[in-house]
């Protein structure tokens, strides 16, 4: 419909259309965040703390920073790594990192006794190769069948090389975050307090525009669920709550500019709409 047929209904029609619209909207704010393709599922890392598998294939080759990926290491504690595997379970600011680093949600994840281990592998994105992390329903440090906060999140890269070659687009997919910190990072037994998670990315160097972390980022209570910056509640790039896509294009990460995720995360507020989130 053009803005003309538009002006042109009856109040009563413009309404009805108005609603509609709104129901569209608020639908695709309901989709789930984390893909659910099975081929993420694919390998299971051997349950451990701070441990990691690598380097393993993402089935396609990306420019990160001028630097042609085809492996990456997975590392239990929320990110991937290029040069090697990962064990620091206290996250460090990954705008000052040595680090070639992408991790959405780098904090204490520890498999060992509860919760579900780290899975990942390769399918496809609409059509498109696609290399995908799941720390679903993962637990913290020290891994207890007590603990009763979980989170699930997913890392997905996506070949975009119909554009340049070496582009592509990450995501960082949430559904629940229930825990912030590892007791060891000074967490209470509820995995919260102390050394908070990090989400975000670096090239390493720490030249300017070239690293980024989320909003709320080392802030205790910033990123669970209800928080300031609840990760399932802000997106960016995207129509769906808890997702945040990362665009790479000729081996640089746009950056997002100050204050989009916060106007992302209004979401439907301003509709007077609300919903509810389902636990994994």
């Amino acid at each position: 419909m053009t803005s003309k047929e538009f002006s042109r209904m009856r109040p009563s029609r413009v309404a009805a259309a108005a609603a509609i619209a709104m129901l569209a909207v608020a639908g695709a704010a309901d989709a789930a965040a984390i893909r659910v393709n099975p081929g993420f599922d694919g390998t299971a890392v051997p349950r451990n703390d701070d441990s990691f598998v690598g380097p393993v294939g993402l089935g396609f080759s990306i420019d990160f920073y001028g630097v042609p990926r085809s492996t990456a290491f997975v590392n239990n504690n929320g990110n991937i790594t290029f040069d090697q595997g990962l064990s620091t379970f206290t996250p460090f600011n990954l705008t000052s990192t040595a680090r070639q680093i992408i991790a959405p949600f780098f904090a204490d994840v520890d498999t060992r006794s509860a919760g579900e281990p780290v899975r990942y592998g390769q399918d496809t994105v609409d059509g498109r190769p696609a290399f995908g992390v799941n720390w679903i329903d993962v637990d913290y440090f020290s891994s207890s069948t007590a603990h009763t906060n979980r989170n699930s999140f997913q890392l997905v890269l996506i070949d975009r090389s119909d554009i340049n070659p070496g582009d592509f687009d990450f995501e960082f997919n949430y559904d629940q975050i229930q825990w912030e910190t590892g007791q060891a990072s000074g967490g209470n037994s509820s995995g919260r307090g102390g050394s908070s998670a990090r989400a975000g990315f670096s090239n390493g160097t720490g030249d300017p525009g070239t690293a980024f972390e989320l909003a709320g980022s080392a802030i205790n209570g910033a990123f669970l669920d209800g928080g300031p910056n609840a990760l399932i509640s802000n997106r960016l790039n995207s129509n769906v709550d808890g997702r945040y896509v990362f665009r790479v294009r000729n081996g640089r990460v746009e950056i997002p500019e100050p204050g989009s995720l916060a106007l992302l995360g209004l979401g439907l507020a301003g509709l007077g709409l609300a919903r509810r989130r389902k636990a994994s």
